[in-house]
């Protein structure tokens, strides 16, 4: 292991590639401690200071995790987004009794809040309305992946089971059906990345400089009228997108109109 010193790359940085080359050719594998600060520096010859800045620069792009007291680890896993929104919905409707297993995902309350202004704007409210919200997060094994919140109209929930601080065992959108009377039609998802609040860094376990993708999910009825905002937020770095979808074939060319001159 060693520095360029000549080279026009900062030293921290020289450091944080061939790190993540080791990690990549599974030198360490996930979940394996890494050597300590100083052994590191020992290798290459530097100040304890210059490793610490190649790892902070490597646990914001996700591919390291300390844990305080313990170490520096190969972060194990990376959380795949599936299509965005649709994988809440399945290939089709049906009863996901998987649901659970997979997301391990834990509610956290239940309760009206002032609805942000996305939220509020999608719902055609003014900013700060009163609208009911279930919050939740999902977790793997080794850390948090995901913070988010669904609203919902009080017109629409006073009453019924969504208002209760209880998981329903099958996807919130079957039970926002049963209780609200209207079916699911169309939605909307918009992706953005941004920096995250001090909330979602402590919850998400990531240091506050690292950025966050979150998703902005809106449900609509048949006559285009939002039933649930879905707000998602996951850690950037750790989270990867993958759409997989099919290109039209080119369609037929049409006999050019013969009053048309080419050329």
């Amino acid at each position: 292991m060693q520095i360029n010193p000549g080279a026009a790359e900062f030293p921290h940085r020289q450091i944080a590639a061939q790190l993540k080359a080791q990690v990549r050719r599974g030198d360490w594998g996930p979940g394996e401690r890494l050597p300590s600060i100083p052994a590191i520096a020992e290798m290459f010859g530097v100040a304890k200071q210059t490793v610490q800045r190649a790892v902070d620069q490597l646990r914001v792009e996700g591919i390291l995790i300390t844990k305080p007291g313990s170490g520096t680890y190969v972060r194990g896993t990376r959380r795949r987004l599936n299509r965005l929104s649709r994988g809440r919905y399945g290939g089709f409707r049906g009863y996901h009794t998987d649901l659970a297993a997979r997301y391990r995902q834990q509610l956290v309350s239940v309760g009206h809040s002032p609805a942000p202004p996305e939220v509020a704007d999608a719902f055609g409210v003014p900013d700060g309305t009163e609208l009911l919200c279930r919050r939740h997060l999902v977790r793997t094994d080794e850390s948090p992946v995901e913070v988010g919140v669904s609203w919902f109209l009080p017109t629409d929930t006073a009453g019924t089971t969504l208002e209760r601080a209880e998981a329903f065992g099958r996807p919130l959108y079957q039970e926002a059906e049963e209780a609200t009377g209207r079916r699911y039609v169309s939605a909307t998802d918009t992706l953005s990345a941004r920096q995250p609040s001090r909330e979602e860094a402590e919850i998400l376990q990531i240091r506050p400089d690292t950025p966050v993708l979150h998703l902005l999910h809106v449900a609509y009825d048949a006559h285009r009228k939002p039933i649930e905002v879905a707000q998602a937020t996951w850690p950037g770095p750790m989270t990867t997108l993958t759409e997989e979808y099919k290109i039209p074939a080119p369609a037929e060319e049409a006999d050019p109109d013969p009053g048309l001159v080419l050329g």
